[in-house]
């Protein structure tokens, strides 16, 4: 790998606009091989320089139009977007939208026009008159536990959202939960968080990419980190395997070892 150290203008490389078609190439899924693994996950998250995964509870104020472009892509060549209860509150999701630039490459990988939403809730206190839930242009999924209260699961279901069960008690397990989602299948997969659904598939070892964009901003402030939960007894490895830089944001790929 080549460094550079220290970065000046004659050593830094080149900033230029990453296309579409680049970053699809650059983010494609591994080929799962059959009998092998059943599923692969990634995780798509922004960090600042100081380590927060958000400001004011929201991703998008330290977001950029790369960092966009790159969550677009991501969606666009997933099956599944996998994303906690509390950031579809706070990021008031929407249901994925069908992208043209993706549409022939989906239709040639054997997708729907566009990945369904995965939402993982343990109480299933969600407002299920939102457009995620009411008309997405692929059925919404919620995976819940087998003693999420029964009266909640009905609503979800009359709302139109497939329940699905991967966990025995109130909450999900994240095993089960890609098992699930493969059995469907959903065998591309892609978590947006939150920081504590992240923690979660990190702690169980399921996590097989992370995608992160590293942002140049400092905020101080007591923000959460991508990840959250107990920490794990040994630190989880992955190796770098590729970056990308635009306008000073960097776009990290790493894979578990």
């Amino acid at each position: 790998m080549r460094r550079l150290f220290p970065v000046t203008e004659e050593t830094a490389p080149q900033s230029r606009e990453w296309g579409l078609g680049e970053l699809a190439v650059a983010y494609a899924y591994p080929e799962l091989s059959p009998g092998g693994q059943e599923a692969w996950l990634r995780a798509n998250m922004v960090s600042t320089l100081d380590g927060a995964a958000q400001h004011d509870g929201r991703s998008q104020p330290i977001s950029s139009d790369a960092d966009m472009r790159i969550f677009g892509t991501l969606r666009g060549l997933a099956d599944v977007v996998v994303v906690g209860a509390e950031t579809v509150r706070q990021e008031g999701y929407r249901p994925a939208r069908a992208r043209e630039a993706f549409a022939e490459a989906r239709r040639a990988a054997g997708q729907g026009p566009a990945p369904a939403v995965a939402v993982v809730s343990a109480s299933l206190d969600l407002d299920f008159s939102l457009p995620l839930f009411t008309s997405p242009l692929v059925p919404t999924l919620l995976l819940t536990g087998a003693a999420a209260a029964p009266d909640r699961v009905a609503t979800a279901e009359k709302a139109g959202v497939q329940v699905v069960i991967a966990g025995d008690g109130m909450g999900v397990d994240p095993s089960r939960a890609v098992r699930a989602l493969a059995d469907r299948g959903l065998t591309r997969l892609l978590t947006e968080g939150g920081p504590r659904l992240l923690g979660q598939f990190v702690a169980a070892g399921v996590l097989d990419e992370l995608c992160l964009t590293v942002s140049p901003m400092l905020t101080a402030g007591d923000a959460q980190r991508i990840a959250g939960g107990p920490s794990v007894p040994v630190p989880k490895r992955f190796e770098l395997v590729s970056l990308l830089e635009e306008a000073g944001f960097l776009f990290g790929r790493y894979r578990r070892t």
